[in-house]
């Protein structure tokens, strides 16, 4: 099983757009291994913990918080659950992220309002935060040129090798 996707920077060392294959999912279940040999065909585990998340980190101190709690670089809402569903079935795993939002930076609101409850982003939600709080939009077009850095590794990190 392969976890794809944008993760948030817990670790301020890991900058937008960098892309990575974790060692270790951690969840409040445990500590999960990935696999090697599956993580080969997309260059190989990087030395990084990934912290399978069942909320938003979203202010810079929510992820120093939970980067000195876990010792995860990164955080997602996937992953945790992909590795402990493999896990269980004896079924090996990996995930593949890139880092969108660094670790110093929080999530304007619009950023938040704009997923529902399926993970899909809805434009009106966005506009409607935007118009509440003018100022956060700086900060929502930081985030967008960060997320498309991010997509464009997570496209290269998983071209053909």
């Amino acid at each position: 099983m392969i976890s794809f996707g944008l993760a948030g920077g817990l670790d301020p060392a890991l900058r937008p757009g960098q892309a990575i294959v974790p060692e270790i999912i951690l969840t409040e279940a445990g500590a999960f291994s990935a696999d090697p040999g599956l993580a080969a065909r997309f260059g190989g585990l990087t030395p990084h913990r990934l912290w399978g998340g069942a909320t938003v980190a979203a202010s810079a101190a929510d992820k120093a918080a939970l980067f000195r709690r876990t010792g995860a670089q990164a955080i997602d809402l996937e992953s945790g659950m992909v590795a402990q569903a493999a896990t269980a079935r004896g079924v090996p795993f990996i995930a593949v992220r890139a880092v969108c939002d660094p670790a110093e930076r929080d999530l304007p609101p619009a950023a938040l309002a704009a997923l529902d409850a399926a993970g899909g982003i809805g434009p009106l939600r966005i506009a409607l935060s935007v118009l509440r709080q003018p100022g956060q939009v700086p900060a929502l077009l930081a985030l967008a040129r960060d997320a498309a850095a991010a997509r464009r590794a997570l496209v290269q990190a998983c071209a053909p090798r």
